[in-house]
């Protein structure tokens, strides 16, 4: 399955890889094949980095769930911060069950998103109102194609695990975590949106 919004993007180059192999072929110039075999590999990339595949979110309503796939960089101050390299899922999914209070965009720079200064990048913040209380999940644009797409509007009421939107090649996701939950993860794991438990209740255990 390939990520929403996502179709342009393959379409664009399965047709330019069209042109560059018809071109090749009536012209059969060494340049236009090379032209045809990078813009080949240009779009099994394409369909690669927009994969979306299955999750399954288990019915917890003391967890919260990864927000995006990748390793935690950062856990500090009530909150995780997970980087996405281009090689990750980029969909990203709602850590907590609730109902969207607010999404405010917010313009700046496009520094790597594992770089200190990164919290000045470009940025979608949206609020989620839970039986917990408030939840932001911080959507971060990184250094290279600078695009948060959001799948979500303001009053939607979201499932654990739901998808909530994607960015595009190389970013960060930071999620806030409640007064009454403990976090369940450290700097280094390895995540899965919407899979992996980053925080539980206080005295709740999580059956494995």
């Amino acid at each position: 399955m390939l990520a929403k919004d996502s179709l342009s993007w393959v379409v664009t180059v399965v047709t330019l890889t069209g042109i560059f192999l018809t071109a090749a072929v009536l012209t059969g110039i060494d340049l236009v094949w090379y032209l045809f075999y990078m813009s080949l590999f240009l779009t099994f990339f394409v369909i690669w980095f927009f994969r979306d595949p299955d999750r399954t979110t288990r019915i917890c309503d003391h967890c919260m769930f990864s927000a995006a796939d990748g390793k935690v960089m950062d856990v500090s101050g009530r909150r995780v911060c997970v980087f996405m390299n281009v090689h990750n899922v980029h969909v990203n999914r709602t850590p907590i069950s609730g109902v969207v209070k607010s999404i405010t965009h917010k313009k700046g720079g496009y520094l790597p998103a594992f770089h200190k200064d990164s919290e000045r990048n470009e940025r979608t913040v949206t609020v989620i109102k839970s039986s917990h209380g408030e939840v932001n999940v911080t959507q971060i644009a990184g250094v290279m194609v600078r695009r948060i797409v959001s799948y979500i509007n303001v009053g939607d009421e979201l499932v654990n695990g739901e998808k909530i939107g994607m960015i595009r090649f190389g970013s960060r996701v930071d999620v806030t975590i409640p007064d009454d939950f403990d976090i369940a993860c450290k700097v280094g794991d390895r995540v899965y949106a919407g899979e992996t438990v980053i925080a539980k209740k206080k005295n709740f255990k999580v059956r494995k």
